[in-house]
């Protein structure tokens, strides 16, 4: 079964705790097209994914969110990011002599990163090492540790489909304090108890609908409206005109004198973008005639 990309919020009713379900599967073929990974890393590059496109739902913010991971195994660096709840992007740099068998972050650190469209930059930094933890288990011992929200969090990714599943204990309720109620503890257990019965094989399958109902067809959850994720690049013509600017003039003419033109490619979506000496000549003098007015 083909799956539409996206995440759904949904909510234990009556209760301080609520759920987000992410199912990809155009927009990691989208990024995988661009790039030639092996398998293990398209693995972890699909659970970051995911994992940004729940976050990014969960805080419900106007902006950018993204995990950015590096380590002292193979994978140098591994980045996935979500902006304005609906466009993906992501990349993994690599070492030559990958292999599968090696360990790929190893130890190291992770960033989240929300930067808002309006208002301050935000950065939490956390230890990694997937020797001993996985993904999903970083990102609890994140929001518990920082945060102070008890949350639970299931990631699955092949070379095809990515998804996750995350519970967890309202902000305004999120304290070790406000599930001791006996009535809100016990319902917080049962639903990890149910939510941890989820496969593999059932998450990257079955519609969404289907999935919660499977899971917690015995609970009263109420479904809100599906937000829709796609591949996205931010790069443009402009953008790659400003790195040449930072250059400098002698520099850049330089290195069209010797070249004939300088060629810049986007790592995330693979665009080309190529300036000849005419281009660069011009882009400079626009820049100095903005700077006289």
């Amino acid at each position: 079964m083909t799956l539409h990309d996206a995440t759904q919020r949904f909510l234990f009713e009556d209760t301080p705790i609520r759920g987000e379900l992410t199912q990809l599967e155009t927009s990691l073929h989208d990024v995988f097209s661009k790039h030639n990974y092996p398998t293990s890393i398209e693995a972890l590059l699909g659970q970051f994914m995911a994992a940004a496109a729940m976050l990014s739902d969960t805080i419900k913010f106007d902006g950018t969110l993204s995990l950015q991971a590096r380590g002292a195994g193979q994978v140098r660096t591994i980045m996935a990011e979500c902006r304005d709840n609906r466009a993906l992007r992501a990349i993994a740099q690599y070492n030559d002599d990958f292999d599968e068998a090696g360990p790929l972050l190893g130890e190291g650190q992770m960033a989240i990163t929300i930067e808002p469209t309006k208002g301050k930059r935000y950065q939490g930094i956390v230890p990694i090492n997937d020797t001993e933890l996985s993904l999903a288990a970083v990102l609890e011992d994140y929001f518990q540790q920082s945060e102070q929200i008890r949350t639970r969090i299931w990631l699955f990714s092949n070379a095809k489909q990515a998804a996750g599943l995350m519970i967890q204990a309202m902000p305004s309720s999120a304290s070790e304090s406000s599930l001791s109620e006996d009535s809100n503890l016990e319902t917080w257990n049962r639903v990890i108890h149910l939510a941890s019965t989820t496969s593999e094989d059932e998450i990257l399958s079955l519609e969404p609908e289907t999935m919660l109902n499977r899971l917690f067809h015995e609970e009263t959850v109420r479904v809100y409206p599906a937000r829709s994720l796609e591949f996205e690049c931010t790069c443009s013509k402009d953008k790659t005109a400003n790195a040449i600017r930072t250059l400098g003039e002698d520099e850049a003419l330089d290195i069209v004198k010797e070249m004939g033109h300088i060629d810049l490619d986007c790592q995330f979506c693979r665009e080309k973008y190529a300036f000849g000496p005419e281009d660069v000549v011009e882009l400079f003098k626009a820049e100095g005639d903005s700077t006289l007015n």
